[in-house]
């Protein structure tokens, strides 16, 4: 199993971006998820997307951040709206099949098997 990252890059304050993360494998347990993690911080979960389509986002992204996926590419994504300086981290995607994120909460990383390298946001003031 692969998931690939890509599409971080700088942005001002009150910018957008979009991430894209490719995944080799779906199946009709799958969850995909997007994390971020900041230097000397935890890792964070952003948004979560269930093979049935429902979504879940933490509350510091809700409004500003949308997730979707492209089935017919393999393509998750994550938009994301209104930038702040705060949302600076490192992005990963992280993909499960085996129904732990429903066991343990879709935006947990311990909930997760497979994920990507990361991309970099940056966000400037």
């Amino acid at each position: 199993v692969h998931v690939v990252e890509s599409g971080g890059g700088s942005v001002q304050s009150g910018g957008s971006l979009k991430l894209s993360c490719v995944y080799s494998e779906y199946t009709s347990s799958t969850v995909l998820a997007w994390f971020r993690q900041a230097p000397g911080k935890e890792p964070e979960g952003v948004a979560a997307i269930e093979s049935d389509g429902e979504m879940h986002f933490a509350d510091y992204v809700k409004g500003r951040f949308s997730t979707s996926k492209d089935s017919d590419k393999n393509t998750l994504y994550l938009q994301m709206n209104s930038l702040k300086p705060e949302d600076t981290a490192m992005y990963y995607c992280a993909a499960d099949y085996g129904g732990w994120p429903t066991l343990r909460g879709p935006l947990q990383s311990s909930a997760y098997s497979y994920w990507g390298q990361g991309t970099q946001v940056t966000v400037s003031s």
